[in-house]
């Protein structure tokens, strides 16, 4: 699952410049994005994707609001520093494979016929759908500061963007589209990334 594979079928190229690429691209193309750069079982480049969203944002927020660092090391430089390592190398891995799992259960409820049986002749597989997650999560690196708006207006594309990798990956219908994303992008940006908290927040202010 996080190893790579030599000749993906089209997928991301490697690197920080290849990072670099598919932010800008999912931000401003996403449609053209999923279809192009999402391959089956080149979940690697997706993984390093959402570890370093998630080091950015935890690297925002630790700025505005040095008060969310625990004291673990000696110092506060030190103790931000393995707050950030942990998410990078164990928060975000984790995160995002519960939420494609959810993702992924989400889709098949979403596939059920009125019939009975199940439709997944245009699915994508679960390689896809963890690398959908991740991408989706792009706009999160942007909110780390403390401001309950920007994360809200964050969250918000990035569940935009999720419903729009469904469509173009799996090929799923409006309704199912956002009866499979919806759940996962309120687990994985509305918890994972507190956007929930930042709608309390705005609504309490």
């Amino acid at each position: 699952m996080n190893s790579w594979i030599e000749n993906p079928e089209g997928g991301r190229d490697r690197g920080l410049r290849g990072l670099a690429r598919a932010w800008i691209e999912v931000l401003i193309r996403p449609r053209r994005f999923f279809v192009n750069g999402v391959a089956p079982g080149d979940q690697a480049p997706g993984l390093t994707f959402a570890a370093a969203v998630a080091a950015v944002f935890v690297l925002g927020w630790v700025a505005t609001e040095p008060t969310v660092v625990p004291s673990i090391a000696g110092s506060f430089v030190l103790s931000a520093a393995v707050v950030v390592l942990l998410v990078t190398a164990l928060a975000a891995p984790v995160g995002l494979h519960l939420t494609a799992a959810l993702a992924t259960v989400s889709l098949v409820i979403a596939s059920l016929e009125f019939d009975g049986g199940v439709s997944f002749r245009d699915r994508g597989g679960v390689s896809e759908t963890v690398q959908v997650v991740a991408y989706a999560s792009a706009p999160m690196a942007l909110a780390g500061p403390a401001v309950p708006a920007l994360r809200v207006l964050c969250g918000g594309y990035a569940t935009l963007l999720l419903l729009i990798g469904f469509r173009a990956v799996h090929g799923t219908t409006p309704f199912r589209t956002v009866l499979a994303g919806i759940p996962a992008a309120t687990f994985g940006y509305g918890i994972g990334y507190r956007v929930v908290a930042a709608v309390r927040a705005l609504f309490a202010g």
